[in-house]
């Protein structure tokens, strides 16, 4: 992970911190558990929420089928051109994940198979997670694989509540 993402991410949750759910781009252990856990030989279209400096992005082409299409959602201009700039072969949207239907038809995606989200749950609203949630449902095919993750500190935030393991 180069130094510059490193501080283009930072730069970012100090601008944005209910966007940038960190101060870090994922390690690269959570990128491999995250990656590891869908069936790549089955998803043809896959969906990135939240990429960041792209971390994951990288994880997801290096498995992707050949035949797979792939596309990522990200708010901040500043994290698309780092996302961009590491891994050049992905559209990489800014905008909004609650807009993921429309790029969706834009991509000649009927449905998708799989959806790998890093955003910052636990800062976002009740109806915010409620309309990510429906926007991604909508899309993702009967069966299709969604996986996210959230930092433990997030779960003591009230929005973080959600995600709780107990």
């Amino acid at each position: 992970m180069s130094m510059n993402n490193t501080l283009t991410f930072l730069k970012n949750f100090i601008r944005h911190p209910t966007q940038v759910g960190a101060v870090a781009p994922s390690s690269p252990g959570l990128v491999k558990t995250m990656v590891e856990w869908f069936d790549w030989d089955s998803a043809r279209n896959v969906v990135e929420f939240g990429p960041g400096t792209g971390v994951f992005t990288e994880g997801i082409v290096q498995r992707l089928h050949p035949d797979a299409k792939f596309f990522a959602i990200e708010r901040s201009a500043e994290l698309v051109a780092a996302t961009r700039s590491r891994c050049p072969s992905v559209t990489v949207y800014e905008d909004s994940v609650t807009n993921v239907v429309e790029l969706c038809r834009r991509e000649s995606m009927p449905h998708v198979d799989a959806v790998i989200c890093g955003l910052p749950w636990a800062s976002f609203s009740d109806s915010l997670q409620g309309e990510i949630m429906d926007s991604m449902l909508e899309v993702l095919r009967p069966g299709g694989q969604f996986a996210t993750f959230a930092y433990w500190q997030g779960l003591a935030l009230p929005a973080g509540q959600r995600f709780s393991l107990g």
